[in-house]
Parts: structure tokens; C-alpha cells; sequence
């Protein structure tokens, strides 16, 4: 059972997270040039904002010009390349008056190959039969850490202490926490937790995780949605890894999203991956029981793979017109108990293999949803006694009076979303 200390923060029940490539998001690409951005953030009803690391990065090893973010020289300072330490508390505070949290990658497994660490503690590095640093994950410019140092482990918590007690963040997102031991996570939540109740993202599918853990990755329903497109799946399939997410979450959530940094990066925008789809599965990362994941520049939407290891800026010159979508799913979701804390429950329709329909309900606040992915208008027929009385829908703000036999046409590509009244 899950400690009662471990449990998510009052404040992140149904929370959204944005996450932020500080080097991309602006010409600049620091600290201060993101900061312009909160009030817009705020605006379009983000809660929790993500930053990738802001930590320097090592240049033994580096790949091309700048290096990766998750090759850090450093646990405890911040990258000049961003900013300064007082850039970065003066950031939180600034997201903190907007009524908004701050959470921070941390890279635990590995570290760039000159970290401070590896001239005076090599024995905290896992080691070859020659003494050499080693990597088991094929990455060239990182060095896996020896978590059967019992001094590495406490510096390592001291490093994540340090990122609360100096700059009062809210919480971390964990980069592939499956690869470091279970026992560590949940002695550093122990630790850190006491100063402050944080939020805990982890960058993992394995179930046990969630003893620690508040959120973890939805890969695998990412990784399945993504097929449905070029039809190499069903509903059916990508229902049956969400019932399977249920069945095995311990007081855990999801983070369901279209993109990410490595998404965007190796794999495709996501209008590359989802085409059409694109937008009616954002409705349903926000819409679905679990937390949403929007990364930087979808509201333009951003339509490049963004390059990890060098200069590549964002183009907000040409607006953002899916704002107006994730705008007014935010700002519903936010206020809205049953997309907060709601169960899910499909709705039932006349067998329609194209259609994924279903309600988030919490005491007497009902939502309903209605997503189309076939490329033709559907016509379909409710046979569902809970679907009854006045709903809004949101988006054109007409009301819809619906009956338990309702029949409606939803086009091709596209979702409704009601709010019962």
C-alpha cells in the first residue's frame, strides 16, 4: 500500500502539464526570453509548467554543437546557455503569482562524461573490468551511476534538495526512472517530501513504479494510437491497453500526449504521426481520465522536428491557431470536477468501429465525448439510459437537449465534447 506522505498534492488533482525546450522556444532561448510566455501559458489555462533540464551540460563526448540537455556536468547549477540561478527563482515565482507550478527534469540514471562527480568520485560511476566509465542504454555522451553507493545516493538526494529549498519547485519529472532502482525513488520522496508535497513524474510504463510516483508515461497507448491512422490497430486494441492502465495503476495517473521532446525530435510532429487525427486525439489526452501532456509550440501548432543538439527556434510569428482548442479544453477541464476526478465509462452505441464515446462523471457532474476517426461523417445512435437531459457543448456553446436513443452526426476527423447542465 501507498504511503499516505506519497499521494498526489492537493493542488495537482487535475492538473495539465506544458513542457518547455528552453533552448527552442525562443530566438534567445533562455530563461527570461520563456518567462514573456507565462501570462499567455496562464491564458490559455495551463497549470503545471515542465522544464526540460536547465543544468550545464558536459562537453566530453558532446553531440554536435551544443549537447543534450540530459548530459549534465552539474546537478546543482544552471546552464549559462539558459541563464542564471536568480533568472530560474525569479521564473518560479513569477509562474507561482500566475497561480501556476514549476516542475524540473531530473536525470538520474546517467550523467555527462565530466560531471563534477567523475574526478572525485569515480567509484560512483559503474566501471569496466579496466576502470572505465560504461553506458548499458547505446547512449555516447552519458556514463551510467553505481546506485550501490550508499555516498551517491545521498548526494544525489542533497542535489534534489537543493533545487527545492533554493528555488521552491514544485515537483520532478523523472527521465527514465525505470532504470534506476525503485528503492532509491522511494528514499528520496521520503526525504525531499518533507520540506514540501511535490508532484512526481516518471518517465516509465512499469506499474510498481507508481508506489512512488503520481504520474507516469502513457507510451504504450501513444505508441498504438499512432497506428490507427495508417490502420494497423483498432479502437478495440487502444481500449484494451486503457483498461489494462486501470487495472494497474496503484493511485497513479497517466500522462497521455501527442508529442513530446523525443517524440517531435526522432519520431514526428504530431500532425506527422496522427494526420487528421491530430486534433481529436488532443481532446482526448485532455478529455480522458488520466493528465494531459502539451508540448512547446502544438498550440501554434509547430509543424518541424525540432533539432536536439543545436539551434533550432520555434516560429511564433505566424500565431497560434489551435490556442483557441486547447484554450477552451484547459479552462473546461480546470473547472470541471468530472474531468478532474471523473471515472470513465464508454457510452453505449450502435456498433460503429470509428467512434470511441464516453462520459466522465463525478458525484452529479457528467461529461460527454464523442470522437470520430474515420475520414467520412458517422452517423450513430446512443442506446445509453445515462445520457439524458439538457447538455452544452462546449466549443459552440449551443445547448443540446439528448435523449438515451439520441442519434447524431459527428464528421469525419472531429469530436464533441457536452457538459450536462
Amino acid at each position: 500500500m501507498k504511503p499516505a506522505s506519497f499521494v498526489l498534492p492537493h493542488w495537482a488533482i487535475g492538473t495539465n502539464v506544458y513542457e518547455v525546450n528552453i533552448r527552442q522556444y525562443t530566438h534567445e532561448g533562455t530563461i527570461n526570453a520563456f518567462a514573456q510566455h507565462l501570462p499567455r501559458l496562464k491564458n490559455m489555462g495551463i497549470q503545471t509548467i515542465w522544464l526540460m533540464p536547465i543544468t550545464p551540460i558536459s562537453v566530453l563526448n558532446r553531440i554536435q554543437d551544443l549537447g543534450s540537455y540530459y548530459a549534465a556536468s552539474s546537478y546543482t547549477e544552471v546552464s549559462t546557455e539558459f541563464g542564471t540561478l536568480d533568472d530560474f527563482k525569479n521564473l518560479v515565482e513569477n509562474a507561482h503569482k500566475l497561480e501556476m507550478k514549476v516542475i524540473i527534469d531530473w536525470v538520474a540514471n546517467h550523467t555527462g562524461c565530466d560531471h563534477e562527480w567523475t574526478i572525485k568520485h569515480k567509484d560512483w560511476y559503474l566501471q569496466d573490468e579496466n576502470g572505465h566509465f560504461v553506458e548499458n542504454n547505446g547512449w555516447t555522451d552519458v556514463i551510467d551511476l553505481n546506485y550501490r553507493s550508499e555516498a551517491m545516493q545521498i548526494e544525489m538526494i542533497k542535489s534534489m534538495q537543493f533545487w527545492v529549498e533554493t528555488s521552491n519547485i514544485d515537483g520532478f519529472r523523472c527521465d527514465m526512472a525505470h532504470l534506476v532502482p525503485l528503492e532509491f525513488w522511494i528514499r528520496a520522496r521520503y526525504t525531499i517530501d518533507s520540506i514540501k508535497p511535490l508532484l512526481w513524474l516518471a518517465e516509465c510504463e512499469s506499474p510498481k513504479y507508481h508506489f512512488v510516483f503520481n504520474i507516469s508515461y502513457a507510451w504504450w497507448w501513444m505508441h498504438e494510437s499512432q497506428k490507427l491512422i495508417t490502420c494497423k490497430t483498432s479502437l478495440f486494441n487502444i481500449l484494451q491497453i486503457l483498461k489494462t492502465y486501470q487495472n494497474d495503476l496503484y493511485d497513479g495517473l497517466k500522462l497521455f500526449f501527442t508529442s513530446n521532446h523525443d517524440e517531435n525530435s526522432w519520431n514526428g510532429t504530431d500532425l506527422e504521426k496522427y494526420g487528421e487525427d491530430a486534433d481529436t486525439w488532443t481532446v482526448f489526452c485532455i478529455t480522458w481520465q488520466g493528465i494531459p501532456l502539451i508540448y512547446s509550440g502544438q498550440e501554434i501548432p509547430n509543424s518541424k522536428r525540432l533539432k536536439f543538439f543545436t539551434k533550432d527556434t520555434l516560429d511564433w510569428s505566424q500565431g497560434c491557431s489551435k490556442e483557441f482548442l486547447f484554450k477552451t479544453l484547459l479552462h473546461f477541464r480546470n473547472t470541471s470536477n468530472a474531468l478532474k476526478q471523473g471515472s470513465v465509462k464508454k457510452i453505449k452505441i450502435n456498433r460503429n468501429r470509428h467512434i470511441l464515446a464516453y462520459s466522465r462523471q463525478h458525484e452529479n457532474q457528467q461529461v460527454i465525448v464523442f470522437l470520430n476517426f474515420s475520414n467520412i461523417s458517422e452517423t450513430i445512435q446512443l442506446n445509453d439510459s445515462n445520457i439524458d437531459g439538457l447538455y452544452l457543448n462546449i466549443f459552440s456553446n449551443h445547448n443540446h437537449h439528448f435523449t438515451p436513443t439520441e442519434i447524431m452526426q459527428i464528421p469525419a476527423h472531429s469530436y464533441r465534447v457536452f457538459n450536462k447542465l
